[in-house]
C-alpha cells in the first residue's frame, strides 16, 4: 500500500502524532508514505528517521496553500511538493514568512469577529485568547483552531456554527502564495510539484471553480502546466471514474501521478485509498520488485 498525503498533529492539523502515525502504517502494511504537513516541513528529518526505523519508504512532503486568479477572482488550492531537500534555505525561510503570516491573520480575524461580538453584547476576545487559541492548535494556526475556541468559550456550539454565523464573514485572505511561485520553491529544493485532489467538492480544489472535469483539464492546460510536475490523480474525494480520467490527462501531458488519503485521523484511513504501485515507480522506488522478492 502506498499513501502520499497524510497530516499529523506535531506539525499540521491531524490527529496522529508522527511516532502514532508510523506505528500506523507499520500495522497497516502500507510501504511507502509522505507526511505533508501544511505549510511546514519542521517534522520531515523526524519522519525520515522514523521511516528508517520502522523499515517504510519515505518521500519528503509539503503541501502549500495557493492563490488561483481566475476571471477576476481568487481562489484557493492546494499544491503537494515530493522528495525536496528539507534542508534548503529558501524553502525553509518561505514557511517561516508563512507561518507568521498566519498569526496576523488569525489577530485580523479575532478584530473582525470582536465587532460582531460587542454588537451582540459578548465580551471580545483579547490577546491572551489568542495565546490561548496559539498554544491548543494543533499544527498551523487558522481558522477551524479559532472556531474550536469559540466552542470552548460557549460562544457556539460547534465549528460549522462558527463559521456560518463568523468565521467566513470575518475571514482575512491568505498569504497571497502563487502556484508559479509554490513551484518554483519546491523545484529550486529538488523537489516535484503536484496539484492536490483537483475534484474535491468539499476541499481547496478546482471543483470549486467547476465541476466539470472537461473544464477543469482546460484550466489546468491553459493556466497552471509549466509549473505542474504532477497530478493527485486518486484521493479520498475522488471516485474511481475521476481519479481515471485524471490519470488519462496526466499521462496524456508528461505528469507523474500521486495518490493519497489526505488522512487527517478522523476517522483513521490511512492506505485505505487505493493507489497504484506505479507511483512508486516514479520515485525510483521498485515496490513490484519487492514482492516478487517475498513471494
Amino acid at each position: 500500500m502506498i499513501d502520499l498525503h497524510i497530516h499529523s498533529k506535531d506539525c499540521s492539523d491531524g490527529k496522529m502524532t508522527i511516532e502514532e502515525i508510523f506505528r500506523e502504517a507499520k500495522k497497516r502494511g502500507i510501504r511507502l508514505i509522505s507526511i505533508t504537513d501544511h505549510d511546514s516541513i519542521e517534522c520531515q528529518e523526524k519522519a525520515i528517521s522514523l521511516a528508517k526505523t520502522h523499515g517504510i519508504h519515505y518521500l519528503t512532503g509539503v503541501e502549500l496553500n495557493v492563490t488561483f486568479r481566475y476571471e477576476g477572482r481568487s481562489f484557493s488550492l492546494d499544491i503537494l511538493g515530493y522528495q525536496f531537500d528539507i534542508y534548503n534555505k529558501e524553502l525553509k525561510e518561505k514557511l517561516i514568512e508563512l507561518r507568521r503570516y498566519r498569526r496576523k491573520r488569525a489577530e485580523k480575524i479575532l478584530e473582525k469577529v470582536n465587532r460582531e461580538l460587542i454588537r451582540e453584547g459578548i465580551p471580545p476576545f483579547t490577546h491572551k485568547d489568542l495565546e490561548e487559541i496559539e498554544r491548543n492548535a494543533e499544527g498551523t494556526l487558522g481558522r477551524p483552531h479559532i472556531a474550536d475556541y469559540m466552542i470552548k468559550k460557549g460562544i457556539v456550539k460547534s465549528r460549522k456554527e462558527a463559521f456560518e454565523k463568523y468565521l467566513i464573514r470575518c475571514d482575512v485572505p491568505k498569504f497571497p502564495l502563487s502556484i508559479k511561485e509554490a513551484s518554483e520553491l519546491i523545484r529550486n529544493a529538488g523537489g516535484k510539484t503536484v496539484l492536490a485532489h483537483p475534484n474535491n467538492p468539499k476541499g481547496t480544489s478546482l471543483n470549486s471553480i467547476t465541476d466539470s472535469i472537461q473544464k477543469q483539464f482546460e484550466i489546468i492546460e491553459r493556466y497552471m502546466l509549466p509549473y505542474l510536475d504532477g497530478i493527485e490523480c486518486w484521493h479520498s474525494a475522488h471516485d474511481p471514474s475521476v481519479a481515471e480520467r485524471y490519470f488519462h490527462f496526466a499521462k496524456r501531458h508528461g505528469l507523474i501521478v500521486t495518490g493519497g488519503s489526505d488522512c487527517h485521523q478522523q476517522p483513521v484511513i490511512m492506505g485505505e485509498v487505493y493507489v497504484p504501485l506505479l507511483v512508486a515507480e516514479q520515485f525510483g522506488i521498485d515496490l513490484m520488485k519487492e514482492e516478487r522478492l517475498w513471494d
